[in-house]
């Protein structure tokens, strides 16, 4: 499949979030080198728009993203996970691939830059409740709704 070229302006819109955002970026980059002595290592992953830390050694599992930055602690990112709402019982769904929910995460970072961070943790933080992750897991799920609002109402057993 041909990939689609973006337009002038889409490429302006891109650079000026990952210049908005570039103060999460720099801590992005500071966590994912402290894994490198580690065996971490780096690459950039131009679909998501991110420089990707894999193996990264310490942490529960999963990735954490800060700005263009993806800090993982397997070794691939296109691997599979469940949605936040079917890890909390809410609802039955499919595993979303990491990397889809994540890329959710560096839109959202560009579009916030600097504020992301605050309000995430306002939101509730790494939440099932958080509009940030279920925005992420939306995305992931359908290619669309990467932005948190507005939100669906919480899916909750019955």
């Amino acid at each position: 499949m041909a990939r689609r070229r973006d337009s002038a302006w889409t490429a302006l819109l891109r650079l000026a979030g990952a210049a908005w955002t570039l103060p999460n970026t720099v801590a992005g980059l500071l966590l994912g080198s402290l894994g490198i002595p580690f065996g971490a290592h780096a690459h950039w992953r131009r679909d998501d728009l991110a420089l990707v830390f894999h193996d990264w050694p310490w942490g529960p599992g999963g990735a954490i993203t800060l700005g263009n930055v993806i800090v993982h602690t397997g070794a691939d990112l296109d691997g599979t996970c469940r949605t936040y709402a079917h890890r909390a019982g809410w609802c039955e769904e499919p595993a979303v691939r990491l990397a889809d929910h994540e890329r959710a995460h560096v839109f959202q970072y560009m579009v916030l830059g600097p504020l992301f961070l605050p309000v995430y943790l306002a939101f509730g933080g790494v939440s099932a409740r958080n509009r940030f992750e279920r925005a992420a897991d939306r995305y992931a799920l359908t290619g669309q709704g990467w932005w948190p609002w507005p939100a669906p109402p919480l899916r909750r057993p019955a």
